[in-house]
């Protein structure tokens, strides 16, 4: 299988989405933060991935207001927390995430959970802002298959994204089949499962064998199951190592040993335990 840092998606409503993005979740210092956008853009990385709830929009805004780079020469996706569904609870959350990120045009919206008195509504709001061509895709985030089938009883547009709990504890192999025939791209959020799958001597002896580390062996694992992944980081060294997965390629055999690794186990809520508690 023949992968490279530059691939990209080409989403269900026709635009080309970066296949291997940079998370930056509980990244809030702004000089560490900084320094580890500018090494992520060093490297490579063009999609880029916040939300409300992380408390960084101000600061990835400043970046890029001032990185060097063109508009159309990175893609940022943010979301709406919980506590901002609703239908004008959205456009209002959208127009704050809009004036920090200090973009005319956002190119991925998402809703962050599925919350269940608001979800109708909010996802009216999402098409209004797609319609308006004020974001260029829409999308949501842990979704579960049951969710989706609620939304499409009333969407007129389909997300184009469902960003899940995805790593080898918990790959969410069902849902990632439904999504491949919805034509919804499957992204991994925390595709190291927070570090913990790390310590698997399976992991172990396959990073020893291909002469990379235990989260390049994890990371390749999900490009080669048509995953896409967003890693993050503050530390420039692993920000370099989460992209450099491009120059071997798992077997068959390397696939199902780490495929055996399923447990279960997340390291997050369910999506249904947000679903019904959206003070969470």
């Amino acid at each position: 299988m023949t992968l490279s840092f530059s691939d990209t998606y080409k989403l269900n409503n026709g635009i080309e989405m970066p296949r291997h993005g940079f998370g930056v979740y509980k990244l809030t210092d702004e000089k560490r933060m900084r320094t580890a956008l500018e090494t992520a853009v060093d490297v490579g990385y063009r999609l880029f991935d916040t939300a409300s709830f992380y408390h960084n929009e101000k600061e990835l805004g400043d970046f890029f207001a001032s990185s060097g780079l063109k508009r159309d020469e990175f893609f940022v996706t943010t979301k709406m927390w919980n506590t901002e569904q609703g239908y004008d609870e959205t456009l209002r959350a959208f127009e704050k995430s809009q004036k920090k990120l200090q973009l005319d045009q956002i190119d991925l919206y998402l809703v962050h959970w599925p919350k269940q008195d608001t979800f109708f509504e909010t996802w009216r709001a999402v098409e209004k802002l797609y319609d308006e061509g004020l974001v260029r895709a829409i999308g949501v985030s842990n979704f579960e298959a049951h969710h989706l089938d609620r939304l499409r009883t009333s969407a007129n547009v389909l997300p184009v994204v469902d960003q899940l709990e995805t790593h080898p504890h918990f790959p969410n192999r069902l849902l990632h089949r439904y999504l491949e025939e919805l034509h919804i791209v499957h992204q991994a959020w925390s595709p190291l499962g927070r570090g913990g799958v790390l310590e698997e001597q399976i992991l172990i002896d396959l990073a020893k064998k291909h002469g990379k580390s235990p989260a390049q062996i994890v990371l390749r694992w999900h490009l080669q199951n048509n995953i896409s992944i967003i890693p993050k980081s503050e530390t420039p060294s692993r920000i370099k190592e989460n992209a450099a997965i491009y120059d071997f390629e798992l077997t068959e055999a390397d696939m199902h040993q780490v495929d055996r690794l399923n447990n279960g186990e997340r390291v997050s809520h369910a999506p249904d335990v947000m679903y019904v508690r959206s003070e969470i």
